[in-house]
């Protein structure tokens, strides 16, 4: 689950209600929170939420509601399933931990940097220091420390990675992340094969974003801008049927702005009659094949 990039405001009727200012981004904004599941090594990620908040609502807003809903409707349709729950660092609070190991789900949770962990991660820190001065090259090592906070119930596992970043023409720089988790495997394997997954997440929000303008919060009215939010998710989801229904095709792992583009922003004449509409695509249409092979499985007929 993640924190979406701020919606900003596209000024219509004047203000927009409950759109405040946020410290963080330093803009009057909403900040809205998306879901997204999916299943063992599948590429889609599949949108399950989309709620807007005030701008000024801390990250975890409603997050354990959600998770509660999730997790319940999850377990119902997959009994047997293992569930894991990946959320970045705006999440991490002693109240979701908590949340989470009761319902006894695997979790990988991002954490902020504190000085105390900073200062566990210092000798790992050195090595990748000195492995990058022999290599020349950004140098990571990854390790692990049991912490607790002082609001934390127990102490958890926290997988350290010490990064130092190297860039043409630039000093190499210290990049150490914290990650709780209740996994076993190794800190490298946490990090690198389910905590970075994430990063995949960024680009449906982008789609979001820049495909579907799920910013587009110009109502005066917190609810209709909800409404909007919710219409844009919808759409959203039919996008990513069509993205299935690509499959084995060019545009199976197409962008929404290039599914737009190629399936649904074309030009065609349609016949009409009493038994049937037949659209007749432009004979130089580029993507006949990949069209045709989307339509058939959503039950049409070529002639």
């Amino acid at each position: 689950m993640q924190r979406a990039l701020p919606l900003g405001l596209q000024r219509n009727n004047g203000d927009q209600q409950l759109a405040l200012f946020n410290g963080h981004y330093d803009n009057t904004c909403y900040l809205p929170l998306l879901g997204f599941v999916s299943f063992n090594d599948e590429a889609e990620q599949y949108l399950f939420t989309a709620l807007l908040r005030p701008g000024n609502s801390p990250d975890k807003r409603c997050a354990v509601g959600i998770l509660k809903r999730v997790i319940a409707l999850l377990r119902s349709g997959f009994p047997k399933a293992t569930l894991r729950i990946r959320l970045d660092a705006g999440f991490a609070s002693p109240e979701i931990y908590d949340y989470l190991d009761a319902e006894g789900v695997e979790y990988v949770v991002a954490m902020p940097k504190n000085s105390v962990l900073q200062r566990r991660a210092r000798r790992s820190l050195g090595r990748a220091s000195r492995l990058s001065r022999e290599s020349g090259e950004s140098e990571r090592v990854y390790t692990e420390t049991q912490y607790a906070a002082r609001s934390w119930s127990h102490k958890r596992r926290v997988i350290i990675k010490a990064e130092v970043t190297r860039h043409p023409g630039r000093k190499p720089k210290k990049n150490p992340r914290f990650v709780v988790t209740n996994l076993d495997q190794s800190p490298r394997w946490v990090y690198e094969k389910v905590y970075c997954k994430r990063g995949d997440v960024e680009n449906r929000i982008k789609e979001l974003q820049h495909g579907l303008e799920i910013d587009r919060t110009s109502c005066s009215r917190f609810f209709a801008n909800q409404l909007r939010v919710l219409m844009t998710a919808a759409a959203y989801v039919l996008m990513q049927e069509l993205r299935l229904q690509a499959a084995r095709t060019s545009l199976a792992r197409a962008q929404v702005w290039t599914l737009r583009d190629s399936l649904l922003k074309i030009g065609a004449r349609v016949a009409a009659s009493v038994r049937r509409l037949v659209l007749h695509l432009p004979t130089s249409f580029p993507f006949l094949d990949p069209w045709g092979k989307i339509a058939t499985r959503l039950g049409a007929q070529l002639a």
